[in-house]
């Protein structure tokens, strides 16, 4: 049996079309100690890809973050077996606000050493004493309080097109990076104020909830089940909603709107515009925030120079790229030199 992708996502995209069916996007995540993560990533492969799920899905000793699409038809069929592994049993799923059949187009199945990138050694710290976690009542609540700091635990290209109000937005490139700077600049208050944390599904909160204690903060909060999850109560109980403009999230969809405010702007000409688009040069590939008059003046590229190599027959823009690999700047959301109107 192959454990592997055998579609591309062009073929698996007009599949979807052809089928007609409606898709569910979905994320979870578990912090649990699994023996043999490449035996478990296979078992999750084999069962999946029999119901039709896409998605990113990474696995370590540490446990499971997933990313999903699948056929709302098997969502019960899907249910069953996440409920059949122990430590899965009635896991948080967090449905997306806005679903798009085409928000994954393959399945992939990865083995990680950590399910979250966070540098952490997890050995000099305890990782299950985590912060407290709120509802999106308690957490409006607290964010209202004076002795509150608010902390946006995500990176800048997801917090430029949304956060919380009067939230702290580090202008960080990785997880990693957020750390130490929330550490430092509230290094005079550990003891004085309470330290609340948001991030996307939750999952970035309950390693930092943990390493923020570890360092001497006395009053740790996160928001139980992120931005996603947050959403989803203030709908359901008509609440304030303090979330002022998109949810970036990491699938094809690149954002979900939580608020109607647009609160960035388009890094090419300035206008108002939250639209996350990637460079078309597959060169280039750069992620960054295009308007649709942009997009036409630039033939959806991040420059003059990615618009000229894209234009060119695609056997000679593969010989360009011939034995070079994307330079780090794709990483570097939105950082690029070339974007007059970046964050």
């Amino acid at each position: 049996m192959h454990l592997y992708n055998k579609l591309s996502a062009k073929e698996r995209a007009q599949l979807i079309e052809e089928a007609g069916d409606e898709r569910l996007t979905l994320s979870f995540y578990q912090y649990h100690h699994i023996g043999n993560p490449e035996i478990f990533r296979n078992h999750l492969f084999i069962a999946w890809d029999k119901l039709e799920a896409l998605g990113r899905i990474y696995v370590a000793h540490e446990g499971i973050n997933a990313q999903m699409s699948i056929p709302a038809k098997r969502f019960v069929e899907f249910k069953i077996f996440l409920d059949e592994i122990d430590f899965l049993e009635n896991v948080r799923l967090n449905i997306a606000r806005e679903q798009d059949n085409k928000s994954f187009l393959k399945l992939k199945v990865k083995v990680r050493k950590k399910i979250v990138a966070d540098g952490l050694n997890d050995s000099s710290f305890d990782v299950t004493n985590k912060g407290v976690h709120v509802d999106a009542v308690t957490f409006n609540e607290l964010i209202e309080q004076e002795d509150t700091v608010l902390v946006d635990m995500r990176n800048h290209y997801e917090s430029e097109i949304g956060h919380f109000k009067n939230a702290v937005t580090p202008d960080v490139d990785t997880f990693r990076d957020s750390l130490d700077i929330i550490e430092e600049d509230l290094k005079d208050h550990k003891e004085d104020k309470k330290l609340v944390m948001y991030c996307t599904g939750g999952i970035r909160c309950e390693k930092a909830s943990a390493y923020f204690k570890h360092k001497g903060f006395k009053n740790v909060f996160q928001l139980e089940g992120g931005i996603i999850e947050y959403a989803r109560q203030v709908e359901d109980q008509k609440l304030d909603n303090k979330f002022r403009g998109k949810n970036f999230v990491f699938d094809h969809r690149r954002g979900e709107r939580i608020s109607d405010e647009v609160i960035s702007n388009c890094h090419q000409c300035g206008a108002l515009c939250d639209t996350h688009v990637n460079c078309a040069n597959e060169a280039c590939h750069l992620l960054f925030i295009q308007c649709e008059n942009c997009a036409k003046e630039h033939q959806k590229c991040c420059s003059q120079e990615c618009a000229t190599i894209n234009a060119l027959p695609y056997e000679e823009q593969k010989k360009l790229r011939s034995g070079k690999g994307n330079s780090n700047k794709i990483f570097k959301k939105g950082r690029s030199e070339k974007l007059a109107f970046k964050k």
